[in-house]
């Protein structure tokens, strides 16, 4: 059985998951348009700054991260004016950093979704008299649900499973800031590797069932063309 602890840092875990895929929700989608239709000549570097969080070191993202929400960093003194307390050790702090941290799982598949759309579906759409905005939610969103399903699934899960990042921001404070991966560290790091076996195979079961259901249960998935049909 899992103690009070370890279940708290579960809840925790997915307080989070859940708050960061939906902020990465409404901020993906606007991003992932843009870089799906802009011939701009600013996609490219955009587009490797969306990326970067996939190749960086999660303590060189976390470093420059707590850096900047530190008291002398430009989010640190701007929370100050505003009167806000430093976002560093607490769980909205965690919040902004697995935004930024899971950015691309967001993205890059609903860029991938937006692409596939094609011209074609909007330009009829056009010539029905709907407005730019109209023929996204009506036309270009239905047609990238599937895209959508990935990047949820992809989102929710990555931001389950990060320990480097949230361990810099967040440190380790009970019920605040020790999400899953951290307990499970805490556990290893007193040699009760009893209690860190139970929590681990948690969050295998969970990854295994996230992906299970992006694989097998998403749309289209069961209807693929077989190889010599």
């Amino acid at each position: 059985m899992l103690s009070p602890g370890d279940w708290q840092a579960l809840a925790l875990t997915l307080r989070l998951a859940g708050v960061v895929t939906l902020i990465l929700l409404v901020l993906g989608t606007p991003i992932a348009w843009w870089l799906a239709r802009t011939a701009s000549r600013w996609k490219g570097p955009i587009g490797a700054v969306v990326a970067l969080p996939l190749v960086l070191p999660p303590s060189v993202l976390g470093f420059y991260l707590l850096q900047g929400m530190g008291p002398s960093g430009p989010l640190g003194q701007l929370t100050q004016m505003l009167g806000l307390p430093p976002l560093p050790f607490t769980f909205w702090g965690l919040v902004l950093a697995s935004v930024i941290y899971s950015l691309p799982f967001m993205v890059q598949p609903l860029q991938t979704a937006f692409e596939a759309v094609g011209d074609r579906p909007l330009e009829v759409a056009a010539t029905l008299r709907a407005s730019p905005l109209d023929a996204f939610f009506s036309v270009a969103v239905p047609l990238a649900a599937p895209g959508y399903l990935t990047a949820t699934v992809l989102t929710f899960a990555h931001t389950v499973g990060e320990f480097g990042v949230v361990l810099m921001i967040g440190g380790n404070l009970p019920g605040i800031t020790r999400v899953a991966s951290v307990q499970i560290y805490d556990h290893v790091q007193a040699l009760d590797y009893a209690p860190a076996h139970r929590l681990s195979a948690v969050l295998l079961l969970f990854s295994f069932a996230v992906l299970l259901l992006l694989y097998v249960w998403r749309p289209g998935a069961r209807t693929a063309v077989r190889p010599g049909r």
